[in-house]
């Protein structure tokens, strides 16, 4: 399986474009569109209430939920096709997952602004491991403090990638909008709560 290591000024990622094989990715990205329990939150940014632009749905083992923008989310149980896709994720990065976020962009106007995985919950280095199926999008990450440092990569159907060490600490991350017309891409965010 063809792998990408991209070294990052503080940071690691780790890219598998074909992580799945084309029918799998298919097979996916039709069940989980379907299947899972999508939802429009509202969140707090910068004082304001919003809905998100995008759809979410939050899975995991008892006990783990999720807070991020004053959003809390307790978890729903793993249905067999997420335990399928996390336990494959397991064997190629070595950490047992125990949650997953699950975003649906419906089209180029969903997005996710700039952040980083750093809450309380997912500890000092957490690694995660981010699915893509459906449209490919070009997710941007960009450093902290030293604005020379920016990255772009096109996440392909059927990809698999991971951020690890020291990523969530000192870069961010984002899903930008685009104008150009997309379908529909899920991406499934693989990570350990303590």
């Amino acid at each position: 399986m063809k792998k990408e290591s991209i070294d990052l000024k503080d940071g690691s990622l780790i890219y598998y474009p074909g992580f799945f094989r084309r029918e799998q990715s298919d097979y996916f990205y039709q069940k989980l569109q379907y299947s899972l329990h999508w939802r429009q939150d509202k969140i707090k940014l910068f004082g304001k209430e919003m809905l998100q632009p995008r759809l979410t749905s939050f899975y995991g083992e008892k006990g783990k939920s999720y807070t991020y923008s004053g959003l809390e989310m307790e978890p729903q149980a793993f249905p067999a096709e997420l335990i399928q896709i996390k336990e494959k994720c397991e064997e190629y990065t070595g950490t047992d997952f125990n949650a997953c976020l699950a975003n649906l962009y419906r089209n180029g106007n969903d997005s996710m602004g700039w952040h980083a995985d750093d809450e309380k919950e997912l500890g000092a280095q957490p690694v995660i491991a981010s699915v893509s199926f459906g449209a490919e999008r070009l997710f941007h990450l960009k450093h902290k403090t030293d604005n020379t440092a920016r990255y772009k990569i096109r996440l392909q159907h059927g990809s698999l990638l991971i951020m690890k060490g020291t990523t969530q600490q000192f870069w961010k991350h984002q899903l930008p909008k685009t104008k150009k017309r997309v379908d529909p891409r899920i991406n499934l965010t693989f990570r350990k709560i303590y």
